[in-house]
């Protein structure tokens, strides 16, 4: 029977594995209703943030969501050989006017891969595009080792 080893990953590492990786799972809830969805992201390790653009159409559920400033919960996570990691970032998102980025934030932007227009049933003058930046209040980083020779 294999035996695992938990342990919490430092900042150092934490930031280190979200600059890897390049998708997660962003949740929102509001109310009782809970809603998640596969996104792409930037990520700043200096200032802990995160930045996603998020696609949707006009009568989208997604749209109904991120209009009520729902909870946020994104979790990143991989598994290679017997490493399991993951990072789970919990707060608020915020949504950003493109009017108002600096310069590195446009940068984080980019880090983000666009989304892919080619998914969509819709023309792409339907989808609305928003920038999104998540400060998370909680950011915990996990990592559990599987020793199958026990």
């Amino acid at each position: 029977m294999p035996i695992d080893r938990r342990t919490e990953m430092t900042e150092e590492e934490t930031a280190a594995f979200l600059g890897r990786q390049e998708t997660g799972v962003l949740a929102l809830a509001r109310e009782d209703a809970p809603y998640a969805i596969p996104i792409s992201y930037g990520f700043d390790a200096d200032a802990r943030e995160f930045y996603m653009r998020l696609v949707s159409t006009p009568d989208s559920e997604k749209r109904e969501f991120l209009a009520s400033e729902p909870q946020a919960r994104l979790v990143i996570y991989d598994e290679v050989d017997d490493v399991y990691r993951s990072v789970i970032a919990i707060g608020p998102l915020e949504e950003i006017d493109p009017g108002e980025l600096s310069v590195e934030e446009i940068q984080q932007y980019g880090e983000a891969k666009r989304p892919l227009f080619e998914i969509w049933p819709e023309q792409k003058g339907d989808l609305d595009i928003e920038l999104y930046r998540l400060r998370p209040d909680s950011l915990s980083g996990r990592l559990i080792e599987v020793d199958r020779d026990f």
